[in-house]
């Protein structure tokens, strides 16, 4: 690295810039996550389109964030970070032109897109913008910026389809990332955070990025599931569905908020996977139930607790991480961390609703449960995964 100026930390405007341009990105993809499903739904899509709507967004943004750290190097985080907010919010009107399939795959695609480089360059800088000693902390902020979005839009943009309409959140959807952009220019780099080469990041060694990796799949195909297909598979439901939605994100918040202070302040970095998978399975286990009663408060809790599970591992995986890239590689470390992410919450909705199509969405909740039964055991079953430690 080079340069003799700190980053400006987490009470700095170049960081709170960044968090403003996350709130209003993740405000865009928050707000249509359960909607376009629903819009897939009206054109004539059954479960397996409706699902697919979301596993091709995650498809693209996939693939777009394999690519980005080397275009952080090449352009800059501001740039990368920019873009991708522009990629995502300009399309997202176009999409209140046909509820057919085709068309909606097309633009999530290109949705897709923008996300993935807007997803990588705003968690990269997450650790660029702040010294090593407030990375969980930072994370926690993070979390909020990407959570708040959610805690709000992911209940609303059901909530107002049924009041103004698909194209009235449409059009509202595509005016966050865009106006987020506007405020990219305020994120200042310190001379500390300018790689002094070009070349690949190093690379940590394998078992260190297995278990977080693994713990952030396994959550993230749980709670991918759950938003895109509880809408479904509770119809007609008042406002239970809403407050589950509401419940999942708020979860998700707290949970990224309290490992944050656990991992700066108690050192209880790679403590948290393990707890927050087993968390994770128990509110999808109580999805299964309500579903078999007949719905009711459940739904709400259940939600809330794979919200929480998920917001732990968050940003547990996300400082683990960080750790075994080094600093040399935040961009490759949360490239890592996106793409885990973001994979599978399109396998979440693509597989489980090859699950619910045939056998019912409870049976799609349970696999997930028992998946990530599954990944608890093989993360135990690692030497050292017991603190998840790299």
């Amino acid at each position: 690295m080079v340069g003799t100026s700190a980053p400006a930390g987490i009470a700095g405007a170049p960081f709170r810039f960044m968090l403003g341009a996350t709130v209003l990105c993740f405000s865009g993809y928050a707000l249509l996550l359960p909607v376009v499903p629903l819009w897939a739904e009206r054109g004539g899509s059954g479960a397996f389109g409706s699902g697919a709507t979301t596993a091709v967004l995650m498809a693209t943004t996939v693939a777009t964030q394999l690519a980005v750290p080397w275009l952080l190097v090449r352009i800059g985080h501001r740039w990368v970070l920019a873009a991708g907010s522009v990629l995502l919010g300009a399309p997202t009107p176009f999409l209140a032109l046909s509820a057919d399939l085709a068309p909606v795959l097309a633009l999530s695609a290109l949705r897709g897109v923008g996300f993935g480089l807007a997803t990588v360059a705003g968690s990269a800088l997450v650790a660029e913008l702040v010294p090593r000693e407030q990375h969980g902390r930072a994370a926690g902020r993070y979390g909020l910026a990407v959570g708040v979005p959610q805690l709000v839009l992911l209940a609303a943009g059901v909530a107002v389809v049924d009041r103004f309409g698909f194209t009235a959140v449409f059009v509202v959807a595509g005016a966050g990332p865009v106006l987020g952009a506007l405020l990219v220019p305020g994120i200042r780099m310190s001379g500390a955070t300018v790689p002094t080469t070009a070349g690949p990041p190093p690379r940590p060694p394998v078992r260190s990025a297995l278990t977080p990796v693994l713990a952030m799949l396994t959550c993230s195909i749980s709670q991918g599931g759950l938003i895109t297909f509880l809408p479904l598979a509770v119809p007609d439901a008042g406002l239970l569905v809403p407050g589950a939605l509401l419940g999942t994100a708020a979860g998700s918040l707290l949970g990224r908020l309290v490992a944050g202070e656990l991992v700066d302040r108690r050192g209880w970095g790679g403590r948290l996977l393990v707890p927050g998978m087993l968390l994770t399975a128990a509110g999808l286990m109580a999805e299964v139930v309500s579903l078999g009663a007949g719905a009711g408060a459940l739904v709400v809790i259940g939600a809330v607790a794979v919200g929480f599970g998920f917001g732990m591992v968050q940003n547990d995986s996300l400082t683990v991480l960080f750790a075994a890239f080094g600093s040399g590689g935040y961009g490759a470390a949360s490239a890592v961390w996106n793409i885990a992410y973001d994979a599978g919450t399109g396998v979440g909705a693509l597989g489980l609703g090859a699950v619910a199509e045939p056998f019912g969405y409870s049976a799609a909740f349970g696999a997930a449960a028992v998946l990530l039964g599954v990944g608890v055991v093989v993360a135990r079953a690692r030497p050292g995964a017991a603190t998840g430690r790299p």
